[in-house]
């Protein structure tokens, strides 16, 4: 039997993702260059057959998944398993972390400008986000990062793929500064000049109408799949106290 028809069977029969190391314990004589050149072989073949199927490297192990363009089809079957997206809450707090972890919950909370307490939860219960240390600060809060899992439902080969800051949108601050609107500063200096003519005059203090300031807008939001390389079915997500829940997400997940 060929080392690529070992191979293909271990692919074929794992619902998580092989290193090849992994894929090596399969027979004495395959060594892990032998398992590197029968993936190599295998993508190739699938490449030139026009497979609706192919080998996806994730984190550093691989898995054979459709492709992506074929998942509106699967999605009319029932026996296909439904697929969930991450709730735009989640998305959101995930990102955070990804991109500035190790970080504390007070720091996330900091940045959402909402509680995150239940989605934290969720997200380790996804086993997304894990607790990797405590910090230094008062109380020695828990710290969180990513896992391997997180890798494995966006298709990561590691942290390296995720999208520059400076390419999104906007951008994940270390520290959020409140500026203090024009209009706001005009008209504390016109009631300081009221009551200063009021004083002088011995009238009665004037009402005056502050402008109020307006409320800073909270920032807005945006996990495993047997055989699709896109989606991943997840549990329902609970949702925050002023966020959405888990939405069905027919496209491929966002990255961030």
């Amino acid at each position: 039997m060929r080392p690529a028809q070992i191979v293909e069977a271990a692919l074929f029969a794992s619902q998580s993702p092989l290193t090849p190391r992994d894929i090596a314990r399969a027979d004495e004589s395959l060594t892990v260059e032998m398992v590197q050149d029968a993936l190599g072989e295998l993508r190739e073949e699938y490449e030139r057959s026009d497979r609706s199927f192919q080998i996806y490297n994730l984190g550093d192990g691989y898995q054979i998944l459709t492709r992506p363009e074929y998942a509106p089809y699967l999605e009319r079957f029932d026996s296909v398993p439904r697929t969930y997206g991450l709730s735009p809450a989640a998305l959101e707090t995930l990102a955070i972390i990804a991109y500035r972890q190790p970080i504390s919950r007070v720091e996330i909370e900091d940045i959402r400008g909402v509680g995150s307490t239940t989605v934290l939860r969720t997200l380790q219960e996804w086993e997304l986000i894990d607790v990797v240390g405590r910090g230094e600060g008062l109380g020695r809060p828990l710290l969180y990062g990513t896992t391997r899992r997180l890798l494995d439902h966006f298709g990561l080969r590691d942290l390296s793929d995720l999208p520059r800051l400076e390419d999104l949108p906007v951008t994940l601050q270390a520290e959020r500064t409140l500026e203090v609107p024009t209009e706001a500063v005009a008209t504390e200096a016109k009631i300081a000049e009221a009551d200063e003519g009021d004083e002088a005059a011995g009238e009665p203090e004037a009402e005056v109408e502050a402008a109020t300031e307006p409320e800073a807008d909270a920032p807005e939001g945006g996990a495993d799949s047997p055989r699709h390389a896109e989606v991943s079915p997840s549990p329902d997500v609970e949702p925050d106290e002023t966020d959405d829940a888990a939405q069905p997400d027919t496209q491929e997940p966002a990255t961030v």
